[in-house]
């Protein structure tokens, strides 16, 4: 399958979840708002996410899945498809023991934790213990998914990207069920859907497990031991989780640092993101995704100029769809947020003050699916020490911008900090593949790049005309908004794919073959 094809399939499921995403947190801001029950939601939905990318999709995805593809190779000889399947029996018995062991720590400790995650709640008995309440509803998830990740990393390695990239489908399908059914109340909405996460997970295991049996990588639990091949993924999933935690570290800081602002802080950097996160998640993750093990098998072949022509088409890929995405919500925020959540517990301040955050975020949009498409390089090396050296750095960065611009421009200033940050990430992450002979711009991704720089800012500059046209629309009521952003994207689309063929930013049928292998 070629790489366009496989991201196609991960992006496309990608963007169904994300779909339903955007239904869930509709009917988050129309039944739970923006005050304490979703301030405590979104902090108990945070804590085993941030666990789960920081080791499960982070450190372990970026250990595991190179090592698995050296041994698999390309898959066509029986013996290493077994000892492939062998590897990760093992390192499944390794690793279910630890998640186990971790989980009931966290869950006795959880008072103690919170203090940690956010401290600002300590001042409101009431807000800290149902943050309490509802994280340790949620906090099996971690357990779940990261099982989860594991034959999903199988998965992928043997070229089957679907099942794992539907799996969060099932995830909100699951909370849109628990909004829909259980709103009495924003707690009542709020209880249910700390629990409703856990279920999620609880299917999503089932969902991969019957994925991997039929693709011949069901997996049995041996005997845990330590073999030479799991201590070598230890070693390197090491640095890995550094660089992956001082990356969640930064979110983290920013959920302890919301928590000292006003109420609703929490809430606004959370629906902002949202809509910041579906060209991340349909781009980036995608693209990061089958790159990995595109790039390790290449490189395991012995083609480095294979891989460096992937790496070109990737960031070209991932420029042509997260430039004029962030441009977009940079430029109209106010009427995206407006249309989408602006409803019962939503308000127009609420919409305002998410609006801001947006625009903070967007300007680090290409940075953050950036260092998904670069981290890859890395990883499919088996390095995993420079990228958190990279992270360091930028945490660093995050913080000290954080306590400068929170004070200013309150939960604004958290999201700025953030977007600076990536782009910093990506910049070092950059220059040291350059210098290693890892990576180098060929003539092609120079001449698109710029070209569609250039194309987005034209439509940007007429979607903003637009939207300024359609003022009264947007001021209507919920059908004449939903109708006039119908009309803003539709016009934004078609602004762009015109701009492109004028700017020859890319010609007709080539975005078909811009990912092929040996394109």
């Amino acid at each position: 399958m070629s790489l366009l094809r496989s991201i196609s399939t991960v992006g496309g499921l990608t963007m169904v979840s994300r779909v339903l995403g955007f239904t869930r947190d509709i009917l988050m801001a129309r039944y739970v708002g923006a005050g304490m029950v979703a301030d405590c939601f979104f902090v108990a939905f945070k804590l085993p996410n941030f666990f789960r990318r920081l080791f499960a999709e982070g450190a372990f995805n970026a250990a595991f899945v190179p090592l698995f593809c050296g041994i698999l190779g390309d898959g066509s000889d029986p013996a290493r498809r077994a000892d492939a399947k062998h590897f990760a029996e093992e390192a499944l018995a390794v690793l279910l023991p630890v998640l186990l062991a971790f989980t009931g720590l966290m869950q006795a400790v959880m008072p103690w934790a919170m203090y940690g995650l956010a401290p600002g709640f300590a001042d409101d008995p009431e807000k800290f213990a149902l943050a309490i309440q509802f994280t340790r509803a949620t906090f099996p998830y971690l357990m779940l998914v990261s099982m989860v990740s594991l034959m999903a990393g199988a998965l992928n390695g043997l070229g089957r990207f679907a099942a794992a990239a539907a799996a969060p489908i099932l995830l909100n399908i699951t909370l849109v069920g628990a909004l829909v059914f259980f709103h009495d109340s924003d707690l009542q909405a709020g209880r249910t859907l700390s629990h409703a996460v856990t279920i999620a997970g609880i299917a999503q295991f089932f969902w991969i497990s019957i994925a991997a049996s039929r693709a011949g990588m069901g997996l049995r639990l041996p005997r845990p031991r330590l073999s030479p091949r799991i201590r070598e993924l230890g070693i390197i999933m090491l640095p890995a989780a550094l660089g992956a935690g001082a990356v969640q570290v930064n979110l983290v800081i920013d959920i302890i640092l919301a928590s000292f602002l006003p109420e609703g802080s929490l809430s606004y950097l959370f629906y902002a993101d949202r809509l910041n996160q579906l060209p991340i998640g349909v781009i980036g993750v995608a693209v990061g995704t089958v790159l990995l093990p595109a790039l390790s098998i290449a490189l395991a072949s012995g083609d480095p100029g294979k891989a460096q022509r992937q790496q070109n088409r990737a960031i070209e890929a991932a420029l042509f769809f997260t430039i004029p995405a962030a441009v977009a919500l940079a430029l109209v925020p106010g009427v995206l947020i407006g249309t989408l959540f602006e409803r019962g517990a939503f308000t127009p301040e609420a919409t305002a003050a998410t609006a801001m955050a947006l625009t903070a975020y967007a300007v680090g949009l290409p940075a953050y699916v950036l260092v998904k498409v670069l981290t890859p390089a890395f990883f499919s090396r088996k390095d995993t020490k420079t990228p958190v050296k990279v992270a360091l750095v930028a945490l660093l960065v995050n913080l000290v911008l954080n306590l400068i611009l929170m004070i200013p421009l309150q939960h604004v200033g958290l999201a700025l900090a953030t977007a600076i940050a990536a782009w910093v990430n990506v910049v070092m992450l950059y220059v040291i593949l350059v210098r290693r002979g890892h990576f180098r711009m060929d003539a092609r991704l120079k001449s698109r790049g710029l070209r569609i720089i250039l194309s987005s800012f034209a439509m940007g500059a007429g979607v903003w005309l637009l939207a300024a046209y359609l003022g009264d629309q947007f001021a209507g009521g919920t059908w004449d908004r939903v109708a006039a952003l119908t009309g803003l994207v539709a016009a934004g689309m078609l602004l762009y794919a015109l701009a492109v063929r004028l700017s020859g930013a890319m010609k007709a049928g080539e975005l078909r073959d811009i990912l092929k292998p040996g394109a």
